[in-house]
């Protein structure tokens, strides 16, 4: 399939427009699609709206809107306020003297010519949108997502001790509504009130209500991985918050979708498309065994 066919696709059904940020660069090359930075929409919040809502409404994921607008970025949404929305999920990048597009596009692990393509094939551009990418807050200048590796390791179980998982990874009976549904994570047993935290080292992308998944914490870490804590009892973590392994994310409890406590612990690790859920069954297995060790 050709790059413009996949890009096509990726953005189906969503309207663009016309806004063009300071930030952006040249025109595009007659055979390119314009720079998805150029294609910035606006839009005020009225009443009633909240991030969720919003994410909903342009086909988008909540981090994607909290990267490029810092007024949505302790999960509140206000009223009045004037945000930009991008035509698909990606984050804005400032490529750092020194570095080039195929440099960004390695670290990130996006196709070279996706990101040319996606960028209007800009020879040498100062600020990039990356598609498929989640956004995770940084100490930069104007917000821009920080361009860096890093092998942090999920060595820290998310709770004091080893527990049971109550509710696997996958196609599940949903002990709530009764239905089969994807579980995207696992329950782990726990009482209410334990203490939550951190399995690796990261940056808190999202801490407050977010429908079934109750009150959740969202920590995304350098290696291209993330880790969701959900059901919540309460938080103790705000957005943009960089924390050590180990950190106490908040305690257990039964908000959301949950009828009894417990930890609904999540992995997921960057592609094209998004964060996409993976077992996380294996991973607790390691930490299992290097909480072992301490």
């Amino acid at each position: 399939m050709a790059v413009s066919n996949w890009i096509t696709l990726s953005i189906v059904g969503l309207s663009t427009l016309i806004w063009a940020p300071s930030a952006a660069a040249a025109p595009a090359a007659p055979d390119c699609p314009a720079p998805a930075l150029s294609r910035l929409k606006h839009h005020v919040i009225v009443p009633g709206e909240n991030l969720s809502i919003l994410a909903r409404r342009y086909n988008l994921i909540p981090a994607t809107l909290m990267g490029l607008n810092p007024a949505l970025r302790q999960g509140k949404a206000p009223v009045g306020t004037r945000i930009v929305i991008p035509p698909y999920n990606g984050i804005q990048v400032r490529i750092p003297p020194g570095q080039r597009l195929k440099d960004v596009a390695a670290i990130y692990k996006v196709r070279s010519d996706v990101l040319f393509e996606v960028n209007g094939c800009q020879v040498s551009p100062t600020v990039v949108f990356i598609p498929g990418v989640n956004w995770s807050p940084v100490a930069t200048p104007g917000g821009n997502a920080e361009v860096r590796p890093s092998s942090d390791r999920f060595n820290h179980y998310p709770l004091p001790t080893v527990v049971p998982i109550a509710l696997g990874y996958g196609w599940q009976i949903h002990p709530v509504t009764g239905q089969v549904a994807f579980h995207s994570g696992v329950d782990l047993e726990a009482a209410a009130a334990t203490p939550v935290r951190v399995v690796a080292n990261g940056t808190v992308a999202f801490a407050g209500t977010q429908g079934n998944y109750g009150n959740l914490v969202v920590v995304n870490h350098t290696s291209g991985r993330q880790t969701r804590y959900a059901q919540l009892a309460k938080i103790s973590v705000s957005v943009g918050q960089k924390i050590r392994q180990g950190t106490a994310l908040g305690t257990v409890g039964a908000t959301g979708l949950a009828n009894r406590p417990h930890l609904h612990f999540e992995i997921r690790a960057n592609s094209a498309v998004g964060w996409v859920a993976q077992d996380p069954t294996a991973y607790l297995a390691g930490m299992k065994s290097a909480r072992s060790k301490l």
